[in-house]
């Protein structure tokens, strides 16, 4: 049975897994724990899922992620992408895709699939996660969420759009984006 997707306002699941990191021998892997998303540095984090290593439409999405990482640091914001295949497959996919080898953030593996389930984001049938965007605030707290079915790619800019709003702390009016005026 599917649980429900964690909502705005929850608290992100106390969780450690490990990343690859790099691509440097010796270097390529870290564990990751919640104190790196609940945080008192006010760093906030965005973590995107994606169902499986070795496909076509996942790579898209953490190549544009990647593209976007000096967007992401300007808002003080720490990337995390993930999926429940293992750190070895993280690690061999980035040694043989192109546009993986440069990555700047953390693949985080959840190959138990506890962290997506707690989520609830695991597709009952496959066992994967859905393609799923959390941004949390430095608290810990989920500030905005967004599934996506498993054949369809999500868009980094409005993920950049919802960050920039979210961090205003004010009233942002359809279609805001930064630099134009809230409503408070």
């Amino acid at each position: 049975m599917q649980q429900r997707v964690l909502n705005v306002g929850e608290t992100f699941p106390t969780f450690e897994k490990t990343a690859v990191v790099s691509l440097e021998k010796g270097k390529e892997f870290q564990t990751l724990n919640s104190s790196y998303i609940k945080n008192d540095d006010n760093v906030w984090t965005v973590m995107f899922w994606w169902p499986k290593d070795f496909t076509f439409v996942c790579p898209t999405e953490i190549a544009e992620f990647n593209k976007h990482m000096t967007d992401f640091n300007a808002r003080e914001t720490r990337l995390i992408g993930a999926s429940t295949d293992s750190e070895f497959v993280h690690l061999a996919w980035r040694n043989n895709h192109d546009d993986l080898r440069g990555l700047q953030f953390p693949m985080l593996a959840d190959t138990s699939k506890s962290l997506a389930e707690e989520l609830g984001i695991l597709e009952p049938k496959e066992k994967v996660a859905y393609r799923a965007t959390f941004i949390i605030d430095p608290q810990g707290i989920i500030r905005w969420v967004s599934v996506y079915d498993l054949n369809v790619g999500r868009n980094v800019k409005e993920v950049l759009r919802v960050l920039d709003a979210l961090q205003t702390d004010e009233l942002c009016p359809c279609n805001w984006e930064k630099g134009q005026a809230t409503l408070s």
